[in-house]
């Protein structure tokens, strides 16, 4: 979850939102790769999750990190709830998960370092007070009971919300982890292409990423529980958003979705105000009833934006929000694809048209198939497996194009950081596979055992 943002004038029109949105626009040359990653944190001798205070706890990984790395604190009602450092950021999800937010870079090779020295730093201090840390889409065998909560205002709101508006909400909060990457546009018609393109493929993003088969200590008969979970969660601000493949869409038309979307908080002095429910059309009007008479900052849109989760996302960027948290080489795999199908032009347009003769059925049927069957998804007579891998070519051409070379030059492009995503589909199998297989085999259905296997 997003750090509060700060800064902007106040709000005037609507005409001011848009110009928020379409500020983001950039020239080919200043396009840049932000990946985020989050993950679990638990105790190594009790396999138990981590709290947020204690010898061995989330407060203990942050201070180490700022101690030892040289990361600044963010902090909360004098707790410790973030780091920034050169443009990136860590926070917490509302269940202790650690979030990297990596910081806008120019390459893949650059931002899978990242990630390394990222891992690595979290690694020494994990490993000196007893704590590990575990990629995948959802916790394993911790019950929603079990589970910690972080002491973020935010949460406090969003948690109790959450019940008012579907069944899964909490789950998504405390008990799911993600792995996204959020990539720039050039122009209004640029960011529309891309971000069509976003929503119709993020099933083939949560079929080869997924890597959730199992909650409460068993199978869920899903590969990705994580992504069946956003099904339930709170229809206003979760989904496949058909209005981004009408005629006529553009930032204008996001803004009057988001106008819609009711808010959850305004962000002062340190403080989160309770605004659940509440419109942001009203608050732009001087009549939102937790701040009478007040208009809104262009801080508390960029607030506002970061409480809409649909599949794909856009703010100043396009955030692709399909793929389950996973094992270390797959972070760097899920910017490999977008980047490749999105940042050349003639493999963005083959993307498009994959799928610009899908209907919203088809995009809808493909990503609740894609949760629960992965690569052997179908719907509509695509069959995921396929798709995939089209779609992978399709991506390798455009980082072959790119020829953003890395390692001073000895690697001529970003195509290996594909290698995982090739795999799966040369055999069909994907994280939840392996993970399925162990289970039913040599783990003779100890789920604990996932612990050894698949920490960093």
């Amino acid at each position: 979850m997003s750090i509060p943002q700060t800064g902007g004038g106040r709000v005037e029109s609507e005409a001011d939102l848009a110009a928020y949105l379409e500020a983001g626009c950039k020239p080919k040359e200043d396009w840049r790769i932000g990946t985020e990653h989050e993950k679990f944190g638990y105790c190594r001798d009790t396999l138990k999750p981590l709290p947020y205070e204690g010898e061995r706890s989330i407060r203990a990984v942050l201070e180490g990190l700022r101690d030892r790395f040289g990361w600044d604190p963010v902090s909360e009602g004098g707790n410790i709830i973030g780091l920034t450092k050169d443009g990136a950021n860590v926070s917490l999800e509302p269940g202790g998960q650690l979030e990297l937010s990596g910081a806008p870079l120019e390459t893949i090779h650059q931002t899978c370092d990242e990630v390394n020295d990222h891992l690595a730093q979290v690694k020494s201090v994990a490993d000196e007070i007893g704590v590990g840390f575990i990629g995948l889409g959802a916790a394993p065998i911790w019950t929603h009971a079990e589970m910690p909560m972080m002491p973020k205002g935010r949460y406090r709101l969003m948690k109790d919300y959450m019940d008012r508006v579907g069944t899964m909400g909490k789950t998504m909060m405390f008990r799911t982890c993600t792995v996204q990457v959020n990539l720039d546009f050039g122009s209004e018609p640029d960011m529309v292409q891309k971000l069509r393109v976003a929503f119709a493929l993020q099933p083939v993003a949560t079929a080869l990423f997924a890597n959730s088969p199992f909650l409460d200590g068993k199978p869920n008969g899903h590969k990705s529980w994580r992504s069946r979970v956003w099904r339930d969660l709170d229809a206003d601000r979760t989904g496949m958003l058909p209005f981004v493949f009408e005629d006529g869409f553009g930032f204008e038309r996001w803004v009057d979705y988001a106008l819609d979307v009711p808010m959850y908080f305004v962000y002062r002095d340190g403080t989160y105000i309770d605004a659940r429910g509440q419109s942001f059309r009203d608050f732009l009007a001087g009549k939102l009833p937790a701040l009478p008479g007040e208009t809104p900052l262009i801080s508390d849109w960029a607030d506002h934006l970061t409480t809409i989760f649909p599949e794909a996302r856009m703010k100043k960027f396009i955030e692709m929000r399909g793929a389950d948290g996973g094992p270390w080489r797959r972070l760097c795999a899920l910017p490999a694809l977008w980047v490749g199908l999105t940042y050349d032009q003639t493999a963005l347009d083959a993307a498009w048209d994959l799928v610009k003769d899908w209907d919203q059925e088809t995009r809808e049927g493909l990503r609740v198939a894609a949760s629960k069957d992965g690569l052997q998804a179908e719907f509509g007579g695509v069959k995921m497996h396929d798709l995939a891998r089209d779609v992978v070519a399709i991506a390798e051409a455009g980082l072959t194009a790119r020829a953003r070379p890395g390692a001073g030059g000895m690697i001529p492009d970003e195509t290996h950081f594909l290698s995982a995503l090739k795999e799966s589909v040369e055999t069909g199998i994907v994280p939840a596979d392996e993970l399925l297989a162990h289970y039913n085999g040599d783990w003779n259905g100890d789920l604990t055992r996932i612990y050894a296997s698949y920490s960093y």
